[in-house]
């Protein structure tokens, strides 16, 4: 017999037809077919509408097939007018992706959750819904796939102040295992026809993210705007720095005199070095989009964004966010300084 249960074929049941009509007994008939004899006992009664009216292998097929399709007709888990699907819907409209929602219901108390769902389901059942105002605003909700970064060109000049004492390979290879916090990694984001700029930071351990407004886009404006950034957390939380080769941070020197944080500069045409700042950039893209002039946005604006960055779960934190796992940061340092907004 085989080892692996399967539904029965046609050519199964119009054999057991057959060999039912010519009066084989129900043991030799599976002995046939290599199926259990409950398996061919189970066919017949369920396929007959009366004890005496005759096996049927057509009108038991189609019997099957129309069982199989009703059995996967059930509710959705998700749907409108639910606790769960309210809860959903709430997250996502705050920016929250279905990974990140899925993920964090898992990690509530089984008392305060309105259920479970995998995000599969959660994209599912959004494409699910009739077409209509709901739909277009929960679908518009969902994050866009990233386009790769073009690599900014360099000339010889973006060089000369990278020394070999900077450069990532003189950095201390345990930063790489990101289980020391405090080590930071930062870039500008340009606005339209790069004539304005908002300045990203991101802590490596805790993804947390700060944001700067730029008053302008050379190296003293920089050197000012994260300045100020870094004197909003703890002095044990900022010890370096990596950023890539642009010209704005030529006064890297003076910021590490005035704030402690060392700076590195990775190599040419190599994003993946700051992969924590390249994926924090295309996040605050769904904020401050591509061809967008930045400079109307306040300090008050950038914080509004980067607290809700910081206040969603991440799957690399364990669902975690980097706010909560910043806290921790700052608690294992025993010191009682906490990060606050960004001032004008």
């Amino acid at each position: 017999m085989g080892e692996c249960y399967g539904h029965l074929s046609y050519p199964e049941r119009l054999s057991i037809m057959a060999w039912h009509d010519a009066g084989q007994s129900l043991r030799e008939i599976a002995r046939r077919l290599e199926r259990h004899p409950s398996t061919i006992s189970r066919e017949l009664r369920r396929a007959r509408l009366h004890r005496t009216a005759r096996y049927d292998a057509s009108n038991a097929y189609f019997g099957a097939v129309v069982r199989r399709s009703e059995s996967r007709r059930g509710v959705r888990k998700l749907r409108p007018g639910t606790r769960l699907f309210d809860t959903v819907t709430g997250l996502l409209r705050i920016g929250w992706s279905p990974l990140q929602i899925a993920g964090r219901l898992r990690r509530m108390d089984a008392s305060d959750r309105p259920g479970t769902v995998c995000h599969e389901t959660i994209y599912g059942a959004l494409y699910a819904l009739p077409r209509g105002e709901l739909r277009r605003e929960l679908l518009g909700a969902l994050r866009q796939g990233r386009q790769n970064r073009r690599p900014r060109s360099r000339g010889a000049d973006r060089r000369g102040f990278v020394t070999d004492d900077v450069r990532i390979t003189a950095r201390p290879q345990e930063i790489d295992a990101r289980l020391i916090p405090g080590h930071w990694e930062g870039d500008l984001i340009k606005g339209a026809a790069n004539r304005s700029a908002v300045g990203t930071l991101v802590e490596r351990t805790s993804r947390l993210v700060l944001l700067a407004r730029m008053e302008g886009l050379d190296a003293d404006t920089t050197r000012c705007a994260f300045e100020r950034a870094f004197e909003q957390i703890p002095a044990s939380l900022r010890k370096t720095l990596t950023y890539d080769r642009g010209t704005e941070m030529a006064r890297h020197a003076d910021l590490t005199r005035n704030t402690g944080i060392k700076v590195y500069f990775a190599d040419p045409y190599s994003p993946w070095q700051r992969g924590s700042n390249e994926n924090a950039n295309g996040l605050i893209r769904q904020y401050l989009p591509k061809a967008t002039d930045l400079s109307p946005f306040t300090q008050d604006d950038l914080n509004e964004i980067a607290e809700r960055l910081n206040d969603r779960p991440r799957k690399i934190l364990d669902f975690m966010t980097p706010n909560e796992v910043f806290q921790q940061l700052i608690n294992s340092t025993n010191t009682h300084e906490k990060p606050v907004a960004l001032q004008h």
